[in-house]
């Protein structure tokens, strides 16, 4: 195992913070990048890492890594060290507001642009270092800004990267693009998660995005110019089911899930069988929101995982005052796999999400 240290200067002479980098395997092969907690209030994710690692150590010392696998342990330092009144603080960076799961770069234009100019044949490897050149031009003077440049800097010379996160309540789900359906419902197997969200563009450039979907652009860019050996890349989001999933066990399962889909896309050696069991890919487009008309106390009438009708009532919310009690009913007919960790809602507050199999919304897909 190889450790890296990459600092993030902008969080402050007082207070330095680095990313910590795990690299496994023979140095310069092909490349798989994992990250654990972008949000960092997220800990199931932090977890699933510190099993893969001695799991990584373990196949490393075997002989068994085909290619070079880099584990980001907890990849969000400035949202590690966010505590307000008491509680961790990780989904939004404090300085700015900004989520930080999204504004990720578009870089293909600018990295086409530079190798129409150089005017040669255009290997893989000059593509890849095209993006990192377009990378470096962008400015980057704010700690959230070098966070962001830093984990695209890893994932752009990477063919796999998996993207770990957790929702409050929910199933294990997988988001990814149409084109990558294959390979995601792949790693929806692996991992036993019955759901797979996809969405060409979920808005305002999540990580997973904003890796997934340049290989496209630069074969729409490049056209015949694009090189032949260039690996399209594959990304993802996990969902690691909800905040409160924090356990060995449940940890232990997700890495054999992960070491597993690794495997099956050549990076460990070894005959791996393929996973058995369904996953169900919902167009993220057609997951709708339950709402709370008013404020008031939660009381869930159906668990997690339950096939909702459209019109069922799933949830009661309970006015403690007047005594007022609203039925929360099914949006759509779908599966109810995700729900908020606290029992009071806000008025307007979306409480749960329902994956249904039609297309109903556009725009912004994804929540704040």
């Amino acid at each position: 195992m190889r450790t890296q240290h990459l600092p993030l200067p902008a969080s402050g002479a007082a207070s330095p913070r680095a990313i910590t980098v795990l690299q496994f395997g023979p140095e310069g092969a092909r490349r798989a990048l994992l990250q654990c907690s972008l949000h960092a209030d997220e800990i199931p994710p932090m977890l699933v890492g510190q099993h893969l690692r001695r799991r990584l150590e373990a196949l490393e010392a075997e002989g068994r890594l085909l290619g070079e696998i880099v584990l980001l342990p907890a990849c969000n330092p400035i949202g590690l060290s966010q505590q307000v009144w008491g509680r961790l603080q990780g989904r939004f960076d404090v300085a700015s507001g900004q989520n930080f799961n999204r504004h990720y770069p578009d870089l293909a234009a600018g990295a086409a642009a530079r190798l129409q100019a150089a005017g040669t044949e255009p290997s893989a490897a000059a593509l890849r270092a095209a993006l990192q050149d377009e990378l470096a031009s962008r400015p980057a003077a704010s700690a959230l800004q070098q966070l962001r440049h830093r984990l695209m800097q890893l994932a752009l010379d990477a063919e796999l990267v998996l993207d770990l996160h957790c929702d409050n309540e929910a199933l294990m789900h997988v988001y990814a693009t149409p084109p990558q359906q294959q390979q995601a419902t792949l790693l929806a197997r692996c991992l036993q998660a019955p759901l797979l969200l996809l969405a060409e563009e979920s808005g305002d450039a999540p990580f997973d995005e904003a890796n997934s979907t340049i290989w496209p652009k630069l074969r729409a860019l490049l056209g015949d110019a694009m090189p032949t050996d260039a690996a399209a890349g594959f990304a993802a989001t996990v969902e690691l089911r909800g905040e409160t999933d924090v356990s060995h066990e449940l940890a232990a399962q997700d890495a054999d899930g992960l070491l597993r889909f690794l495997a099956l896309q050549g990076f460990i050696a070894g005959e791996v069988a393929p996973p058995e069991g369904e996953c169900a890919a919902r167009p993220l487009a057609g997951c709708m929101p339950m709402q709370a008309p008013h404020a008031g106390l939660l009381v869930w009438l159906r668990p997690i995982g339950h096939q909702a009708q459209a019109g069922e009532p799933l949830a009661e919310l309970i006015d403690p005052v007047s005594g007022e009690v609203t039925p929360l009913r099914a949006p759509v007919d779908g599966l109810l796999f995700a729900r908020e960790l606290q029992r009071w809602a806000q008025a307007g507050q979306s409480v749960a999400k329902v994956a249904g199999s039609q297309i109903l919304r556009s725009g912004k897909l994804l929540s704040a």
